[in-house]
């Protein structure tokens, strides 16, 4: 830091990526991030949601995480949810969660083929 303008630009910029794991938003995505998730990749799909939010101008989701869902053998899973309505992604990678954020958040349509199995 060689100014006072550098270290308010860094805070801003913090409080900003910092936002976006408060609970006040309109949608939130819980990526799981118990042993076996984290196991599974789960870091890189919250850098690859993070990416796509930014990208795709988003600013009305919150990523949050939780631990094991019990969803061992389905792991990097993450759960959409708008209100009462929560979808649940299962084996999700980089790709895959870009596309959620453009096809769910975006388009509003749910990717049925990468959602959890029905009981």
């Amino acid at each position: 830091m060689k100014s006072l303008e550098e270290l308010d630009k860094l805070r801003d910029r913090l409080r900003q990526e910092m936002n976006i794991r408060d609970k006040d938003h309109d949608v939130t995505i819980t990526v799981s991030m118990g042993t076996c998730g984290i196991a599974a990749g789960a870091r890189e799909i919250v850098k690859a949601l993070l990416e796509e939010l930014k990208q795709q101008g988003l600013n009305n989701v919150a990523l949050t995480q939780t631990s094991c869902v019990g969803l061992c053998q389905h792991e990097p899973l993450l759960e959409v949810a708008r209100g009462p309505e929560k979808t649940t992604y299962v084996n999700v990678d980089r790709e895959k969660a870009k596309e959620i954020v453009r096809r769910h958040l975006v388009e509003g349509t749910i990717v049925e083929d990468w959602t959890a199995p029905k009981k």
